[in-house]
């Protein structure tokens, strides 16, 4: 075995790994035309500068597009997964997962339903 599939925990991107970055990328994935600015400061109950310091970081990782639009006469900035940060999330769901299950079977987990939770998602 590969070291990677040894150590699950090397997989867990620290990009994701952030509680409420975590927070932010669960809420954009819902949604495939993206959240708001305010949709997601609501979600996630953030102020604005740590919500802009967040989006920053995922958009220099290129996991998220942030596009401002005008609607009406106010400024929307509206923020959706890149194709590669969708990747990139789906890839970290399954190491967490993986992690996940190793931690439950060494606690002696007696759950008989091996059935994954990300069953359905496709990168």
């Amino acid at each position: 075995m590969n070291k990677k599939s040894d150590n699950p925990y090397e997989n867990l991107e620290r990009i994701f790994h952030e509680p409420k970055r975590l927070a932010m990328i669960a809420a954009i994935a819902e949604s495939e035309a993206g959240l708001s600015f305010s949709e997601i400061k609501e979600a996630c109950e953030l102020t604005d500068g740590n919500l802009n310091r967040h989006l920053k970081l995922l958009e220099e990782e290129k996991i998220v597009i942030a596009k401002k639009a005008v609607s009406g006469n106010r400024a929307r900035t509206i923020v959706r997964l890149s194709a590669a940060g969708r990747r990139k999330f789906v890839k970290y769901l399954e190491a967490l997962e993986l992690a996940l299950t190793q931690a439950a079977q060494s606690m002696g987990s007696k759950s008989k339903s091996k059935a994954s939770v990300l069953k359905g998602v496709t990168a």
